[in-house]
């Protein structure tokens, strides 16, 4: 080789350096996989990207996750020289990799947390959990469904309330968690008190169901499904599963309120409704219990926001 040649080599190693040198030096990605079943990528120091992440071996379409994702591998087509990575679910310890140049990353392992339920979980989870917001968390609503459920012994006016209810909460459930209806729960919890009273109260002046009794059990109705709503918020609804999140939950809650109808007819109703004392010494108390409670719950949620 000869001298010229020589030269030529030096002069294109010194030339090329600088860019090795940048990339080397400074280009770093962060990968961060998130709780809410969103990922992303920052890229520093890096002149041309061309990015293909994948999961399981399938292109990400998306910021989202996809449902059953296990590993996720990273590659910039248009990398040259090797570069720092590093992946971490949200809230974990990262975990550093080096790529050589367009090379694909080792697969990075998935934190359970971080991939969305599919629509069989969702759908179990939310049902679950509207059934347990009225048993055994919700006793304001349960001694609401009881003091329906004391005003007769016939199947007509328990269905009429009932179903009433049920109509009523769905509809502001749904609103308020689509942002078309908002209402302060300062207002909301002390009227869901109230509510309680009032059925309780009307137990001890008439044992039959008057015509204004389904309205305003439709009016109540509207207000405690505010109440599941401020619920539902607070536990948090899967972007990619909110529709079917939210009918489990609203079927869990009805789930809920049929299993205290079901508990107290087997418990009492059934074998001492047609006795005299049923109504004095039953229904009289307990609606009277009922009221009491609903008039300190009222008191207690003005005073005490």
């Amino acid at each position: 080789m000869g001298i010229a040649h020589i030269r030529t080599l030096i002069l294109a190693l010194l030339l090329s350096a600088p860019a090795f040198a940048h990339e080397i030096g400074t280009t770093r990605v962060r990968v961060v996989f998130h709780h809410d079943h969103t990922w992303t990528a920052e890229v520093i120091g890096a002149r041309n990207l061309d990015i293909e992440a994948r999961f399981d071996g399938v292109k990400a379409a998306s910021r989202d996750i996809p449902p059953h994702a296990k590993t996720f591998t990273w590659r910039n087509r248009k990398a040259y020289a090797t570069y720092s990575i590093s992946f971490a679910n949200e809230r974990e310890a990262p975990a550093r990799q080096w790529i050589e140049g367009d090379a694909t990353s080792a697969p990075f392992t998935l934190s359970r947390a971080v991939i969305p339920p599919t629509r069989l979980d969702v759908t179990a989870q939310y049902l679950i959990l509207g059934f347990t917001h009225i048993v055994p968390h919700g006793f304001d609503h349960i001694l609401f469904v009881l003091g329906l459920f004391l005003l007769s012994t016939k199947v007509k006016p328990v269905l009429a309330q009932v179903t009433s209810f049920t109509v009523a909460h769905s509809i502001t459930l749904a609103l308020t968690i689509f942002g078309v209806v908002s209402i302060s729960p300062r207002v909301v919890e002390p009227a869901i008190a109230l509510s309680i009273a009032y059925v309780a109260i009307e137990n001890l002046m008439t044992s039959s169901l008057k015509p204004w009794r389904v309205a305003i059990v439709f009016a109540f109705g509207l207000l405690h499904g505010m109440g599941f709503a401020g619920v539902l918020k607070d536990l948090g609804l899967p972007r990619n599963q909110f529709v079917p999140a939210l009918i489990t939950f609203n079927v869990g809650v009805e789930a809920g309120q049929l299993a205290v109808i079901a508990t107290a007819w087997l418990l009492v109703v059934c074998w001492a409704h047609s006795k005299t004392w049923y109504r004095p010494r039953f229904v009289m108390p307990a609606s009277a219990l009922i009221a009491a409670t609903g008039i300190f719950w009222t008191l207690q949620r003005i005073a005490i926001p």
